[in-house]
C-alpha cells in the first residue's frame, strides 16, 4: 500500500466521523428512535469508519496506539453482519462518544503521515 492509499484510506475513516458529529449534533436518542434515515445514514458512516481502519497498515496502527483499531472493527462488523440485532441505543452511544473522541486522534495521524 502506498501512501497515497493510506492517507486516503485515513481521510475516508475522519470524514465519515465528521459527518457523524454533525448529522447528530442536536439530536437526542428518542430523535434517533424517530428517524429512520438519520439512523440508517449514522449506520453507515459508522461502518465506513470501520470499514476503512483494517485497511491501514499494522505499522500505522502501531504508531497510533490511542486510536482503538480492533474495537472499530468490531463494532462495523457487529453493524454489517448483525443488522438485524443491531442496539440502537448502542448505536447512539458509539455516535455521540466515539467520532468526537477519534475525530483529532486521526487529524494528528494523518498530519505525521504527511
Amino acid at each position: 500500500m502506498t501512501q497515497h492509499d493510506e492517507t486516503v484510506r485515513l481521510r475516508h475513516m475522519l470524514g465519515a466521523a465528521r459527518e457523524a458529529v454533525e448529522l447528530s449534533r442536536g439530536l437526542s436518542r428518542q430523535e434517533l428512535a424517530e428517524r429512520r434515515l438519520v439512523e440508517l445514514a449514522l449506520t453507515k458512516l459508522v461502518e465506513t469508519v470501520g470499514e476503512a481502519a483494517p485497511r491501514i497498515p499494522k505499522e500505522i496502527q502501531e504508531q497510533s496506539p490511542e486510536i482503538p483499531w480492533a474495537q472499530i472493527v468490531t463494532m462495523r462488523h457487529r453493524l454489517v453482519h448483525g443488522y438485524d440485532t443491531v442496539d440502537p441505543d448502542l448505536l447512539w452511544s458509539t455516535v455521540v462518544e466515539d467520532p468526537p473522541a477519534l475525530i483529532p486522534l486521526l487529524e494528528r495521524t494523518l498530519v505525521e503521515r504527511s
